[in-house]
């Protein structure tokens, strides 16, 4: 496996890999109009993907310089490190604290992120419905 910057030729297979996420997880809660947009948020500094010849296992980005977004992992690819290292990937490229958001719905990735260190500063509710179609709680994480 490696983890590389991600190309704008990468978003083809990146939207196949979202989609097997999307079909296991329900993440993103609803699939976007333009999954290659979803993918490139406004204020993207970077974005990496983790890679085993042309499969992309995992996704990663970087916005405004200091927030994680659209982290994900292929189903058949967990358990393996992959979220692990395109976190310190992303690490490695910031300078200073990351923060994150996540739905109280993802559990296995709040694990994740509890298990590496990072905090819990808030939560909040999105302007977005979560699966039980109420607003979703937000939980705030900074990095260690």
């Amino acid at each position: 496996m490696k983890i590389r910057p991600r190309t704008p030729e990468d978003l083809p297979a990146c939207i196949e890999a979202l989609a097997e996420v999307q079909a296991a997880d329900r993440y993103p809660v609803d699939w976007p109009q333009d999954p290659g947009a979803w993918l490139t948020p406004d204020g993207l500094a970077g974005a990496w993907i983790a890679v085993e010849g042309e499969t992309v296992l995992g996704h990663v980005a970087l916005t405004r310089a200091t927030k994680v977004s659209r982290l994900f992992v292929t189903p058949a690819a967990r358990g393996r490190g992959v979220a692990v290292r395109l976190l310190d990937s992303v690490r490695a490229a910031a300078r200073g604290p990351l923060e994150l958001e996540v739905s109280s719905e993802g559990a296995a990735a709040i694990r994740l992120y509890e298990r590496s260190g990072w905090r819990r500063v808030a939560s909040t509710r999105a302007t977005w419905l979560n699966a039980a179609g109420e607003p979703a709680l937000l939980h705030h994480y900074l990095s260690p």
